[in-house]
């Protein structure tokens, strides 16, 4: 084995490559796969900048005990195959960011990996793939897992107990993911103590998540760039933030709405402020609205029956009106008997 070590180590640099002491640098040389017979001694190896669409169990055909650090960002990699890792024993930091990963198998990693840091920022550009990796990392065998990065990742949502088998994940980035909402029990079981969620959508966070934090004395987490919304709803989480010191940005949190709140600190919102009036404005124009259809439908209902009715209505009418005139002919002709004294007095003596 001595000798065998001592022949890969003299194998020189590989084609397209740089080789400095343990580092072997393959940067931006349009390659399609990893290159082969690499040095036995090399601990940090960039392959970077290439078009590597795929990495297999080929990628790597030769034990590499001493490789650690492994730099595979900006590849355009579409898949990581099963046993891919398998004679990088004791890899310690991954590096995947920058690529398309649609496939990603569960048992890339063998069993006894002793993986500790691993970056898939701006790997995932559709949503419909992000339950690739979410397969990985609840297959259970990242039992070693310190640092995750999954910053900038159309991850919108992520399922409850996703962590879960990761015990020993300390620090985890999901910055600029699109999340619009952190589930109750998504960050139970691993000993977070640094998370980022700076730039999602998040609008509030609810009562059992930010128990959560506060089961974490020592987490720090970090909320800017988010669209909160400063109304009835967000008082709990105003309330933990003045009572909390976990969030190290807070002087940088700001309301995104109603527009009565916008760009003041959540800081120095008061308690009397947080109204739901937009909500009660929703309401009440919803209110208006429904009114006036149903006195618009009252309308046309109205309409139909006189139309349908038109000629008993007509008739009706007409009744009314003769039954007017020969009113009116009554009082017409007793005032011509009391304006004239002739007619008066000839009315006086008939009644004699």
């Amino acid at each position: 084995h001595f000798w065998k070590g001592i022949v890969l180590s003299c194998h020189g640099c590989p084609d397209k490559c740089l080789c400095s002491s343990q580092t072997v640098k393959c940067q931006n040389q349009d390659l399609d796969a990893i290159p082969h017979f690499l040095p036995a001694n090399t601990k940090y190896l960039f392959v970077t900048g290439n078009n590597i669409s795929r990495i297999s169990v080929d990628s790597f055909p030769h034990q590499l005990a001493q490789l650690t650090d492994l730099y595979l960002s900006g590849n355009g990699m579409e898949s990581v195959d099963a046993k891919v890792f398998n004679n990088l024993p004791n890899l310690v930091r991954l590096d995947l960011s920058n690529n398309k990963i649609q496939m990603f198998s569960e048992r890339a990693f063998p069993d006894d990996n002793k993986l500790q840091v691993l970056n898939l920022s701006r790997c995932f550009h559709n949503h419909s793939t992000t339950d690739v990796v979410l397969n990985v990392l609840q297959s259970g065998n990242l039992l070693q897992l310190t640092v995750l990065d999954l910053s900038n990742n159309n991850l919108v949502i992520l399922p409850d107990g996703i962590f879960t088998s990761l015990p020993n994940l300390v620090n985890l980035s999901l910055q600029n993911s699109s999340i619009v909402s952190i589930q109750n029990g998504t960050l139970k079981g691993p000993p977070l103590r640094d998370l980022d969620l700076r730039d999602n959508n998040l609008r509030d966070l609810p009562l059992t998540t930010l128990a959560e934090f506060s089961l974490k004395p020592d987490l720090h987490i970090r909320l800017a760039g988010n669209p909160w919304r400063c109304n009835c709803v967000i008082e709990d989480m105003l309330l933990w933030l003045n009572n909390s010191t976990q969030v190290l940005d807070m002087q940088n949190l700001t309301c995104a709405d109603p527009k009565t709140l916008r760009q003041q600190l959540l800081s120095q919102v008061r308690q009397s402020q947080l109204k739901c009036s937009g909500d009660m404005e929703g309401v009440l124009e919803t209110s208006y609205v429904f009114l006036g259809l149903v006195l618009a439908l009252i309308g046309v209902i109205f309409l139909l029956v006189l139309y349908l009715n038109r000629k008993g209505i007509k008739r009706w009418m007409y009744n009314i009106r003769d039954a007017c005139r020969d009113h009116m002919e009554g009082y017409h002709y007793r005032y011509e008997i009391n304006s004239d004294p002739r007619l008066a007095n000839l009315s006086i003596n008939s009644d004699v």
